[in-house]
Order: structure tokens, then sequence, then C-alpha cells
């Protein structure tokens, strides 16, 4: 069996992909910041399962999760956890801002450089970015530059990795319903379960081709989209949206 590392393991998405990959026959070491959500969750899987208790955003965590990666070889890390601020830029808290880059960002970067040190050939490297990396949504502005960050680090990993046999991905989701309620004013047929999105990322460690992948058909023409009409309109769109 083989074994994989989540972060943001507990809620939405990262709670879908554990049960995926769990279901994939992977053994889960599942991160997280809450203990109790953490004991549910391994407790929801079975078997040879485990945790680690740490927030991604504080030095102690990363370092304590890091150390954890090195400490003996993953076949999958799945660099999930995210903090998403929203709101005009200039009136969101600064402190807020900084701690979505330290976890989107800084912290995607220092657990992929664990990973790839102790990673084996048929390893692969998950970073979960979003549609939002191919065009920023009005406030949003920092989410959306860490996520394009997630996308081109990856994609250039991917290129770097591959020879020595271990894949590296961008899962790109668009908007997700990790909770009732949310995303209502989008369009329907942008929105996705974090089931599918999982079921996503789950074929395409299968096949292992690209180095960035959308998640459904109506997100990945939106993608497609949104590079081809005139940027103040998409974002106009955007804003609207």
């Amino acid at each position: 069996m083989t074994r994989a590392l989540i972060t943001g393991a507990t809620g939405g998405m990262g709670h879908a992909l554990a049960l995926a990959l769990a279901a994939e026959g992977h053994i889960i070491t599942a991160v997280a910041r809450t203990e109790r959500h953490l004991k549910s969750l391994i407790g929801e899987l079975g078997g040879p399962h485990d945790y680690l208790t740490a927030d991604l955003a504080t030095q102690s965590g990363l370092r304590d999760t890091a150390a954890a990666l090195r400490a003996r070889p993953y076949d999958l890390l799945v660099n999930n956890a995210a903090l998403a601020p929203s709101g005009p830029f200039d009136h969101t808290d600064p402190d807020a801002l900084r701690a979505a880059i330290r976890l989107n960002c800084e912290a995607v970067v220092a657990l992929s450089h664990a990973f790839l040190a102790t990673a084996r050939p048929g390893a692969a490297l998950v970073n979960v970015s979003s549609t939002l990396a191919f065009v920023p949504k009005p406030d949003r502005a920092v989410y959306s530059a860490t996520k394009a960050f997630a996308t081109s680090f990856s994609e250039a990993l991917w290129y770097e990795q591959k020879g020595r046999g271990v894949y590296v991905l961008a899962l790109c989701p668009g908007p997700t319903a990790t909770r009732p309620g949310l995303h209502a004013d989008t369009p329907s047929a942008l929105v996705q379960s974090p089931e599918t999105v999982a079921a996503t990322a789950v074929t395409a460690l299968r096949e292992r081709r690209r180095p960035a992948v959308v998640s459904g058909r109506a997100n990945t023409l939106f993608a497609v989209a949104t590079r081809l009409l005139p940027r103040g309109t998409v974002l106009r769109l955007l804003a609207d949206g």
C-alpha cells in the first residue's frame, strides 16, 4: 500500500480527497488544525490511517509537517490547505492576507521541497489550485494571486521532476460547494461537489499526463474563455458574479 499525506484534510475538498484516495488503497496521513475533526476523519476512514495536528500558517506547524515528510518516504503529497480572505483589498485585515500567503504559498513551497527530498520514482505531488489561477477575481485579489502562484509553481515542477519519475499536478477546480449555500449566486454548471473534484484528481493521478487539470467541462470552457476575452471584460464579469 502507498502512503499519502493530505493537508486541510478534514473539511470540504480535503475530506473528499481523503476518502477517495483511501478507497484507492492509500494509507492516509491527515493534517489539519483541529484534533477532534482529525479523529473523526480517521474513524470514518478506518484501517491503518493516522493524523498530524498542525496549523500550517504557523512556523511550528509547518516545521512539524515538513519533518514528518522527511522522516519516511511518502508516495503522494496533496497540498490542499488554503485560506481565502474576501472583500476589497484595502478593507481586509492585513494579518488575514499575510496568513493566506503563508498557507497558500509558503507552506506549499516548504512541504513540496520536503516531499521531493525523499520522493521515489512513481511518487506524485498534487497542489490544489483554482480556476482563479487563470484570471483574478475582484474582492479575492490575494487568493487569486496565490492560486496563480500555485499553478505556475506546479507546472514548472512537473517539467523538472518528470525525469526522475515523479508526477506533479496543479488541480484547478472551479467553484466547489464545500458547504450548503456556498456559490448560490454562481451559474450551477460551474459549481461542483467536493467528491467530483476528488474524482478528477484520482483520474489525473492514474493518467499522469498533464501538469494542470481543470475539474469539469464547464470550468474548462471558462478557463479557455478567460484567455480569449479582453481582460477587462473578464474582470467585470467576475466582479458581478
